[in-house]
């Protein structure tokens, strides 16, 4: 691009933010796009630029040559999304590089219609293959649900004792198991360091509890609090020791 040509490009951008082109502004755009024709694209960039709305809504839209090169980078690659390379029969090393910069240059102008449907792989996998799959342990494509309810129901679970909710306190999958006490900071109960037992014992299969078997094991504790209790009451009772001088 020479100043003439930035001069023109300056008077399409005025068009847009009523800016007042000058022989320095055109001299600065001409060396910061010395590689970039003016061409379709080029102005279209331009287009690209006053088209999008800016973040701050009060902020004034201001073209500078950066942003003309990166938006007419971008105009040029979108037509190149489903190039292939065409070759030709016994092509050396030098023909295959002029080819395809060519055919490159060519679609990224547009010259040449780029391509119009992205080449998708056809046939399926081979009955070995699909034979190995079997002896493997797969059993066809997963099915899609007919309902929410029965796609919300397949969900990601977690390994370990979050991955199932607790029978004894209610916390829920992925949730840590939570004490009776409430505080400031933990009004629906302060989190356990470790799972509550009962679901250690979900998470493992084993069997749980029933409810005779639950209120005997509270028995026994209360039992032995109360055995406690009445020891401890006991050592209180017990009356000081009377130290006897013997007689010199």
């Amino acid at each position: 691009m020479n100043e003439f040509e930035a001069a023109e490009l300056l008077g399409h951008c005025a068009s847009f933010d009523n800016r007042k082109p000058s022989v320095a502004a055109r001299v600065a755009w001409a060396s910061a796009l010395h590689d970039i024709p003016l061409d379709d694209d080029t102005r279209n960039a331009v287009a690209a630029y006053y088209s999008t709305p800016p973040k701050d809504p009060d902020a004034r839209l201001w073209i500078l040559p950066h942003h003309v090169r990166t938006l007419r980078s971008k105009i040029r690659s979108a037509r190149l999304e489903n190039f292939q390379y065409q070759p030709i029969p016994d092509e050396t090393v030098g023909e295959y590089l002029a080819r395809y910069r060519g055919q490159v240059q060519a679609i990224a102008s547009g010259r040449v219609a780029p391509p119009a449907g992205r080449p998708a792989l056809e046939g399926g996998p081979s009955a070995g293959f699909m034979r190995q799959l079997e002896d493997r342990g797969w059993k066809g494509n997963r099915t899609v649900p007919e309902s929410d309810e029965e796609s919300l129901a397949d969900t990601v679970r977690r390994a370990g004792p979050l991955g199932v909710r607790c029978p004894a306190c209610s916390a829920e999958i992925g949730r840590p198991c939570k004490s009776g006490r409430a505080t400031a900071k933990y009004p629906m109960g302060k989190p356990k360091p470790r799972p509550c037992a009962a679901r250690m014992r979900e998470v493992s299969g084993e069997s749980q509890p029933t409810a005779e078997q639950r209120a005997a094991e509270e028995q026994r504790i209360r039992d032995a609090s109360a055995r406690a209790l009445a020891r401890f009451q006991a050592e209180e009772s017990i009356p000081d020791a009377e130290i006897v001088e013997e007689a010199s």
